[in-house]
């Protein structure tokens, strides 16, 4: 009994927190940074969503600023013209997979299958093939962490915690008062995800 313990325990190490120490902690197989120093990202999880999205595009359309829109397939689905939208006006689109599920808790072949669907429903939107993929929390498997060439994996280096309310925007400020050249900020246009704390507003875009 004592080994059977011991072997799943280890399976569950290999398939969940031995690629996440690898890829969080010491970024192997991701980026987590970029390598041109006169830029930064800025890349939105979670959406799209019909109240925060709209609003966030006129933003970035307003400072002539591109993003990067990791997409949730189902929601992509529900809210196509969100889609088409940032397509038109110049961001990249990837995929945050089909539903905002840990990869942790699924099998690989749901998750390869989520990958699949996604990136199938945004080529039929605007055409182009998505070739960029954060997990939902960053929380690589082992299959996500051995899939190379497939997809490039987008993880960052600095974390907003946009969705949190204590602290408000200037909380988020001054998380993002260090930016350095090539950071990779992460930041969310969907206030209904698991673990976010709805407002009832937007906080800080405008102040």
């Amino acid at each position: 009994m004592g080994f059977i313990i011991s072997a799943i325990i280890f399976l569950i190490l290999l398939y969940s927190v031995i690629p996440y120490v690898l890829s969080r902690g010491l970024g192997v197989n991701v980026v987590k940074r970029g390598r041109d120093l006169s830029k930064i990202a800025f890349t939105f999880d979670d959406g799209p969503n019909p109240v925060y999205t709209p609003i966030l595009l006129d933003l970035l359309k307003e400072n002539e600023v591109k993003a990067t829109f990791f997409v949730v397939g189902t929601k992509a689905e529900k809210y196509p013209e969100l889609i088409q939208r940032m397509h038109n006006e110049g961001h990249l689109i990837g995929i945050h997979n089909y539903v905002h599920h840990s990869n942790w808790f699924m099998a690989p072949w749901k998750v390869r299958n989520g990958l699949k669907n996604t990136a199938k429903v945004i080529k039929s939107i605007t055409g182009v093939t998505p070739i960029y993929y954060r997990p939902p929390w960053g929380m690589l498997n082992l299959f996500d962490f051995m899939r190379r060439g497939k997809y490039k994996i987008i993880l960052w280096s600095i974390m907003a915690e946009d969705w949190r309310t204590s602290g408000g925007s200037e909380k988020i400020k001054q998380r993002l008062a260090n930016i350095k050249g090539g950071d990779v900020i992460l930041l969310h246009d969907c206030g209904d995800t698991l673990g976010a704390e709805s407002t009832g507003k937007i906080v800080g875009w405008r102040e």
